[in-house]
C-alpha cells in the first residue's frame, strides 16, 4: 500500500478528531488510515455507524462477496412492514455496501473491472429486492395481475447505460424502462384494476422507494427518460406498445441506448426471452449499418456544445477524448456490424473492445491505449465520487482533493497525475477523430454561423442556459421561445410515423 503523501497525513490530523468513540490513532491499521483520509464519505459513515469500521478492520472486503448481496439484503427485508421501513432499510444497506466497496476500492484490493462490476451488482440487487417488495405489497392490496388465460404477469426492469452493462459509477444515477407481458386485470384483491393501473401504481412506488430523499438520503437517483416517448409516455408499456414503437418510431439514439439494456434479476424465464428476442432486431441489424456514424457525430456535437455551454472545464466523460468518446467508438461497430458479428454483442465495453481486436477492426496498438485509457478514466472517475459520494466527472480545484486523487491514482503529485490524463486522453481523441470525425465538416465560417442554431434545435436547452441566438433576447421573452421550441420538439417526439405508431399508446 502507497503510503499517504505529505498533504494526507496533514489532513489526518484533522480525521483524528473526528473518529467515533472507542477508536484512537493508534488503534487504526494503515488501510484505515488511509481510507478514511482518503474519502469523506466513508469517514461520515463509521462515524455514524462504528460497528462497520469494526467488520472491515477485522476482514478486508473480497473480491467476490458481490455474490451475497442478495442474500443479505433479503435478511435486512425480512422484518419490513410498509413502504416507510423498505425506505430505511434500503438507504442503509445502500451505504453499508458502498462503505465496503471505497475501503476495497481505495486499497486497490481488488482490480477496477471488479469494483465496477460490485457497484452495478449492488444496484441491481436493490432495485430487484424493492420491486420483488413492493409486487408483493401491491398483489395484497389489488390482487395479482393476470392476462386473459389467468397467467401471473411480471414486472420487468431493462436497466439501461452503465447499469445494463456492468459499469455503473461510484455514484451514478439509474436509467430503468419498465414493462410488463400482456392485457388483463387484477386478480384476488379487494378491488381490481386494469394492468396497465397496477403496473403503473407500482412503477411509481418502486421510484419513490428508491429516488425520494429521506432523512437516511436516497438508494439512487431514478431517471425514466429513456422509455418510449420519454416523459410524455407511459410509466410503463406493454410489450406489444414497446414492439409497435420500436419498430415504428425507434430512432437512432434510442438503438445507441438499447446495446447496453440488461433485465434486472433473474431473466431466463419465458417473458425475459421474449423481451430480449423482440428488441434484439431494433438494435442489431442484419445488415452492415453506416449510418449510425453520422448519427453518432450528431450526439456528440450536442454533447461538445453541452460541455462549452456549461462551462464543463476538466470534464474526464464529457470532455474531449474522455469516457463517453470510448463508449462512441466501441459502439460505432456494435451499431454498423453487431448484427453480423454475434461477439459484437456484449452489453459490457471491455469485452466488446476484445471482440473489436479479435475481429481486427481497429489497430492492436489502438485497441491497447483505449483499454488503458477506460480503465484509467473510470478508476479517476469512481476515487472522485467516493470522495463525497457525488456524482461529478469534474476535476477538483482545491489542493486536497488533488492531493487525494494523485495519492489514489498513484502518481507522484497532482502534475503528474495531469500529465497522465492528458497522454490518456489524447490517444483516445485521436482514435474517435479517425473514426467519427466528420469527412465533409463545415468551414470555419459555416461552423460559426450554423453551430447556434443547432444549439437551439437539437440541445434540450434549459431556461438559464445562455445561446448567442437568443442572446438580444429579453429573460421572459427567451423563456417563451425556449417553452415553445421544447413543446414543438416533444409534439414532434409524439406524432406517429407509421401507420401503427399512433396504436402504442393503447397497446
Amino acid at each position: 500500500m502507497t503510503p499517504l503523501s505529505s498533504p494526507l497525513s496533514q489532513y489526518w490530523q484533522t480525521v483524528v478528531e473526528r473518529l467515533p468513540e472507542g477508536f484512537t490513532e493508534t488503534s487504526l491499521s494503515a488501510q484505515a488510515k488511509s481510507v478514511l483520509t482518503f474519502s469523506d464519505f466513508a469517514l461520515d459513515s463509521v462515524i455514524a455507524h462504528p460497528e462497520w469500521l469494526a467488520e472491515l478492520e477485522s476482514a478486508s472486503p473480497q473480491a467476490d462477496e458481490w455474490r451475497h448481496y442478495a442474500g443479505w439484503l433479503q435478511e435486512a427485508l425480512a422484518g419490513v412492514c410498509d413502504d416507510a421501513s423498505l425506505m430505511r432499510e434500503l438507504r442503509f444497506f445502500r451505504r453499508r455496501i458502498m462503505v465496503r466497496i471505497a475501503w476495497a476500492q481505495t486499497l486497490s484490493l481488488v482490480d477496477d473491472e471488479t469494483i465496477l462490476q460490485q457497484l452495478s451488482h449492488l444496484a441491481e440487487t436493490l432495485i430487484v429486492g424493492a420491486r420483488d417488495w413492493l409486487y408483493a405489497a401491491c398483489c395484497r392490496e389489488w390482487g395479482t395481475p393476470c392476462n386473459p388465460q389467468g397467467v401471473p404477469q411480471p414486472l420487468l426492469i431493462l436497466g439501461m447505460g452503465k447499469l445494463g452493462g456492468g459499469e455503473l459509477n461510484f455514484s451514478s444515477d439509474i436509467d430503468l424502462i419498465f414493462a410488463w407481458p400482456e392485457h388483463g386485470e387484477t386478480r384476488g384483491g379487494r378491488r381490481e384494476l386494469d394492468n396497465a393501473q397496477f403496473f403503473t401504481r407500482l412503477g411509481q412506488r418502486l421510484i419513490k422507494a428508491l429516488d425520494q430523499p429521506t432523512m437516511d438520503g436516497f438508494v439512487y437517483r431514478v431517471d425514466m427518460r429513456l422509455r418510449p416517448f420519454g416523459d410524455s409516455g407511459p410509466l410503463v408499456l406493454s410489450f406489444a406498445a414497446l414492439e409497435d414503437y420500436y419498430q415504428e418510431q425507434g430512432r437512432d439514439w434510442e438503438r445507441y441506448a438499447m446495446v447496453k439494456a440488461r433485465l434486472m434479476g433473474d431473466n431466463d424465464d419465458a417473458w425475459s426471452r421474449e423481451l430480449r428476442a423482440m428488441l434484439r432486431p431494433f438494435v442489431f441489424r442484419r445488415y452492415i449499418d453506416f449510418s449510425v456514424i453520422q448519427s453518432l457525430r450528431n450526439m456528440k456535437g450536442m454533447i461538445a456544445r453541452e460541455v462549452r455551454r456549461r462551462g464543463l472545464k476538466d470534464n474526464i466523460k464529457l470532455g474531449a477524448g474522455g469516457i463517453r468518446e470510448i463508449e462512441f467508438i466501441v459502439q460505432v461497430f456494435q451499431l454498423i456490424r453487431g448484427g453480423r458479428e454475434p461477439s459484437l454483442q456484449s452489453r459490457s465495453l471491455l469485452p466488446t473492445l476484445d471482440a473489436i481486436a479479435a475481429l481486427h477492426l481497429l489497430p492492436e496498438n489502438d485497441v491497447a491505449q483505449l483499454r488503458v485509457a477506460y480503465l484509467f478514466l473510470r478508476r479517476l472517475e469512481n476515487l472522485l465520487q467516493s470522495i463525497n459520494d457525488e456524482q461529478t466527472q469534474t476535476l477538483p480545484a482545491d489542493d486536497l482533493n488533488r492531493a487525494r486523487l494523485a495519492w489514489g491514482m498513484k502518481a507522484e503529485n497532482w502534475p503528474q497525475l495531469v500529465g497522465e490524463l492528458t497522454d490518456h486522453m489524447a490517444n483516445v481523441r485521436r482514435v474517435f477523430n479517425e473514426l467519427i470525425g466528420d469527412d465533409e465538416a463545415d468551414t470555419p465560417q459555416e461552423e460559426e454561423r450554423s453551430e447556434p442554431w443547432r444549439e437551439v434545435w437539437q440541445d434540450a436547452l434549459q431556461e438559464d442556459d445562455s445561446t448567442p441566438v437568443l442572446a438580444h433576447f429579453a429573460d421572459e421573452d427567451r423563456r417563451q421561445v425556449l417553452t415553445l421550441i421544447a413543446d414543438f420538439r416533444k409534439e414532434l417526439d409524439k406524432r406517429p410515423i407509421g401507420p401503427r405508431g399512433g396504436r402504442c399508446w393503447t397497446n
